[in-house]
């Protein structure tokens, strides 16, 4: 049960950093001639896309935890 705690918390966290990528997505502005709107719009849909493959990472350590645990359980009796 302990080694699930870490792949919790990595989602609880992918989850966080997922919602403040796309909170600065839909705050971002047209882009302007300099550039610097579309260069915050890609920085925020790079850190969404890192987000969700952190998300799935831990959700597969996560499952793999789970199959582990059971694993045992069903060994030991």
């Amino acid at each position: 049960m302990l080694g699930l705690i870490q792949p919790l918390d990595g989602l609880l966290h992918s989850a966080a950093q997922f919602n403040q990528a796309a909170s600065n997505i839909t705050r971002a502005t047209l882009p302007s001639s300099s550039g610097q709107d579309t260069a915050e719009l890609s920085t925020a849909a790079v850190a969404m896309a890192q987000a969700k493959n952190s998300f799935d990472a831990n959700t597969k350590v996560f499952k793999t935890v789970d199959e582990m645990d059971k694993t045992l359980i069903n060994a030991v009796g």
